[in-house]
């Protein structure tokens, strides 16, 4: 004899944020490949774009650790996209300065993401995209702002970035 599955008795609130959200990360992706970036490329260069950061702040603003980060700036100098130069304010420290060829190119991938998550938005009826961005952004700085600590093995989730 089986046993009968449990009655769901709520909306899967995480199939549907984990489906909505690989397929906007897969559209995104494409989308920035077609410039030559990619996602993490594109976050750096802008968050270095809007002061004087260093691999440390903009791995931390990009939610990516340290050998991720690296990869990615290694990745923007070999492009001649950034450069790693000496802080400003603190001489044992590094901060990514952006060349003028990857605020071009920062430019054009602003564009390109705020074309994918137009193209989101604008599938649904207007009434409901403010409802679905006032919601959502009710969860992010509300009840789900603060990720559980994580078992040993989980991955931990992407922060938002702006």
């Amino acid at each position: 004899m089986s046993a009968l599955a449990p009655a769901r008795t709520e909306s899967d609130l995480s199939f549907l944020l984990d489906h909505t959200g690989h397929v906007l990360r897969t559209r995104m992706a494409a989308a920035l490949a077609e410039i030559g970036l990619t996602a993490r490329m594109h976050c750096v260069l802008v968050h270095a774009l809007e002061g004087e950061r260093t691999q440390i702040q903009l791995a931390e603003l990009g939610d990516m650790d340290k050998t991720t980060m690296v990869v990615t700036i290694d990745a923007l100098e070999k492009a001649g996209l950034a450069e790693r130069r000496p802080s400003s304010t603190d001489r044992r420290a590094r901060i990514i300065a952006v060349t003028d060829k990857g605020a071009e190119l920062a430019k054009r991938s602003q564009e390109i993401v705020d074309g994918v998550h137009r193209a989101a938005l604008e599938s649904l009826p207007a009434k409901d995209r403010e409802a679905l961005l006032h919601a959502l952004n009710l969860l992010v700085t509300g009840h789900l702002a603060t990720p559980s600590p994580a078992p040993a093995g989980a991955r931990r989730a992407r922060e938002r970035t702006k």
